[in-house]
């Protein structure tokens, strides 16, 4: 029996589960190489201690030192700070808690986080897009015509894959005419690579304001799947209502609080600069190659790269064991292939193939 092939089992599962496209995550995709800059990980990890004499009891739901560690790095107070398993949770939270199935929709404007859509699917929330404006800022009128029916909207920023920044001036309007009708989701995984862009400070100001963070990006710990929800203390309550029992585990909440230290957040900042330093090379690098039509922004840990013809350079990428990301395929990124900023050796691997193909 072929595994594609419904049975009297895939039958079973609701409809919209039948219906769906999983979302392809770089680690889904996979690739052969030892090269792999697809998932915008860190190129390096750190050492963290586990003390396992608790690990005989359930942890707690919002683990208090890591709720005041991150509370405290942001800026904010704990009772505006909701811990979860990775920022993808929040998400998925942030759709079953505002949205009715099959009654409201969430709004997106690809090319964008694929996660999005894919929670208010799982959910069986409806999904209504609104291009971006050629620059990749939302087009904020385009979008105030089509709040009927939308409980939550979601801005990435900086986005993925762009790079783009949100304009905080189209924030305030949309929250502006969203007040009392729906939330507004600002999403900065990767706003540790350009902190002074950061929309936290809005947070008071603006109660239907959400913002999600995680540790994956600038703090290297994609693995250890911890993400932040910053909102207005009556939106976290409504969060709790939501989140399963015990979403972080107890090594978890360890590594995290270590982290969020005054030692881990200086070894962050150390590879924040480390980092962007070599996105500018590499950017100075591959500027000038025939191969390379355009770079987009460049806020996050990644550089998204239109070229003449992206088919040829992602074969040789591969050819020679490099992974990177393909988004050819996406809205408004025809030849488009983000590459993740990685170590010095594996940027010069990358860079060597582009000029070899010059």
């Amino acid at each position: 029996m072929s595994l594609t092939t419904p049975t009297s089992l895939t039958k079973l599962a609701c409809q919209r589960v039948q219906d769906l496209t999983p979302y392809l995550s770089a680690r889904r995709i996979g690739g052969k190489g030892h090269v792999f800059l697809n998932a915008n990980e860190a190129p390096k990890s750190e050492q963290y201690t586990l003390d396992s004499s608790r690990l005989n009891r359930y942890p707690e739901c919002q683990p208090p030192q890591v709720i005041e560690s991150y509370a405290a790095y942001a800026g904010v107070k704990p009772e505006q700070v909701l811990v979860s398993r990775g920022s993808d949770e929040a998400i998925e939270l942030l759709v079953r808690t505002f949205c009715e199935p099959g009654k409201e929709e969430i709004l997106i404007c690809p090319p964008t986080y694929g996660m999005y859509s894919i929670s208010a699917e799982t959910c069986g929330v409806g999904i209504r897009t609104v291009a971006p404006l050629p620059d990749f800022q939302p087009n904020v009128p385009a979008i105030l015509e089509q709040l009927d029916g939308v409980k939550v909207i979601f801005f990435c920023s900086p986005n993925n894959p762009t790079g783009t920044v949100l304009d905080r001036e189209k924030l305030i309007t949309v929250l502006n005419a969203t007040q009392d009708k729906a939330i507004v989701v600002v999403d900065e995984a990767y706003i540790e690579f350009c902190p002074q862009f950061s929309m936290i400070d809005l947070i008071n100001d603006y109660p239907n304001l959400v913002i999600t963070r995680t540790l994956s990006k600038g703090f290297a710990l994609a693995g250890l799947r911890c993400g932040f929800t910053i909102a207005n203390p009556e939106v976290i309550g409504l969060l709790l209502k939501v989140i399963a029992p015990y979403p972080i585990a107890e090594p978890v909440a360890q590594i995290a609080a270590q982290a969020l230290s005054p030692a881990g957040l200086e070894i962050m900042r150390q590879r924040i600069q480390w980092l962007n330093g070599l996105k500018q090379k590499f950017k100075a690098d591959i500027a000038a190659l025939p191969c390379v039509k355009d770079i987009y922004d460049d806020n996050g840990n990644f550089v998204l790269i239109r070229f003449i013809d992206s088919a040829k350079v992602f074969a040789a990428m591969v050819e020679q064991g490099i992974i990177l990301r393909d988004f050819a395929n996406k809205p408004m990124l025809d030849n488009s292939v983000r590459v993740t900023i990685g170590d010095e050796a594996e940027m010069q691997a990358v860079l060597t193939v582009l000029q070899s193909l010059a």
